[in-house]
């Protein structure tokens, strides 16, 4: 194997990038003294590189298949349109993703900002430590990107060659399998406690619930609103608590799409999050997180009307276009936030918030998951304020 199409390990990274000095980023290539492999997920190889004067660069490689299962193969062009994903994102909205050093199309390596500072969320939110301020953080960058690539910030003939150069097929459908269809059905990728067996039961009895998500997938294969981050859940991104940094990371399963799924997924990880410190004892903490969505989609809404008057055709996008687009991503952003939070409940990749629960307090949060999930699904048609759906999910955890 030669060095131009080697898999990358912790023993060939320092030569690798002494041959292409262009990913290093602020790395000394001839002074490498670490590198630590950390990737935890199941699509990449990920290694934090440092150098002598102790400055980090992180580089990350697509696996030919999923860690956990081998026989379940991916095309490794996505670190491609990770690397168009995070270039875009990076220029709107820098103070919110890694810095992108760079990326080498033979190896499909990507080079990206060490954030060795920061933590995951996820992780932080496990251990009792909410980031509260991470939330409008997100809601800003989702409005700033949701603007900037959509039909009011990006001319009509570069944005479509924006579409098809972002353009993400098969992780695309994963997406749609994965959250809008295989919780409903009988597969291999399900699986719950048998004592949330009766609330899959009535999930899945649910007609009106059913038939959202089924139209929540119609939206997501359909629409090219903005280009999203795709995965924008607690695990995805890192908080610092010093200067509240905020950085969204892994956005392999990037597209363009409906503006509201990168928020829904935040939403439905939130809900998640407040259903483990619930049954853990800190209501405090789960009224906290709850009310969260209310900033992020207010901070979404803030920075979307901050850009207005820099949308590039006026002649017909008036003020009312802009109250119809908003109140459309409200309810998109309910309705995938209660996909998202089924998906992790009921199939295929569940999260460590439910799984490091003890069986009986798992039972008890996936079922508040499972009935905020509803509530957040049929309620937005009554009423999309997040205002009032927060209210509706905070009753159910009483």
């Amino acid at each position: 194997m030669t060095l131009l199409t080697q898999q990358l390990t912790v023993d060939s990274v320092p030569a690798y990038l002494a041959e292409r000095p262009h990913l290093s980023g602020p790395v000394d290539p001839a002074s490498i003294v670490s590198v630590d492999e950390v990737g935890d997920g199941n699509l990449n190889l990920v290694f934090i590189v440092k150098d002598a004067a102790g400055h980090g660069v992180v580089v990350k490689q697509s696996l030919p298949h999923v860690r956990v299962d081998p026989s379940w193969p991916l095309t490794r062009e996505r670190a491609a349109r990770e690397a168009v994903v995070l270039g875009v994102h990076e220029r709107i909205d820098p103070a919110h993703v890694p810095a992108f050093h760079g990326f080498d199309a033979e190896n499909l390596a990507l080079s990206i900002e060490d954030l060795s500072d920061h933590a995951v969320w996820r992780g932080e939110l496990i251990a009792g430590r909410l980031h509260p301020y991470a939330a409008a953080q997100l809601g800003q960058y989702v409005g700033a990107v949701g603007f900037a690539t959509s039909v009011f910030g990006t001319p009509g003939p570069e944005r479509r060659r924006a579409i098809a150069a972002a353009t993400n097929p098969e992780l695309s459908e994963i997406t749609e399998d994965l959250v809008f269809t295989e919780p409903y059905v009988d597969h291999e990728h399900n699986g719950w406690l048998e004592a949330n067996a009766g609330d899959v039961r009535e999930l899945r009895a649910d007609a009106v619930f059913v038939r959202e998500m089924g139209l929540a997938k119609q939206r997501f294969q359909e629409s090219t609103q903005s280009l999203m981050h795709g995965d924008l859940h607690t695990g995805s991104v890192f908080v610092r608590a010093e200067g509240e940094s905020v950085r969204a990371f892994d956005s392999e399963f990037g597209t363009y799409g409906p503006t509201g799924f990168d928020l829904g997924a935040v939403w439905a990880n939130l809900l998640i999050a407040a259903a483990r410190a619930q049954v853990l004892g800190r209501p405090a903490d789960a009224e906290t997180l709850l009310a969260l969505p209310v900033e992020l989609v207010d901070a979404f809404e803030a920075e979307f009307r901050r850009r207005w008057p820099d949308r590039v055709d006026p002649r017909v996008y008036g003020d009312e276009v802009l109250e119809r687009t908003l109140a459309q991503v409200r309810s998109d952003a309910a309705a995938y936030g209660a996909a998202k939070a089924v998906r992790r409940i009921v199939g295929y990749s569940k999260v460590a918030d439910i799984l490091t629960l003890p069986e009986a307090e798992q039972a008890e949060a996936a079922r508040l998951v499972l009935r905020a999930a509803r509530t957040l699904g049929t309620a937005r048609l009554d009423d999309a304020d997040p205002r009032v759906l927060t209210a509706r999910t905070g009753e159910l955890f009483g």
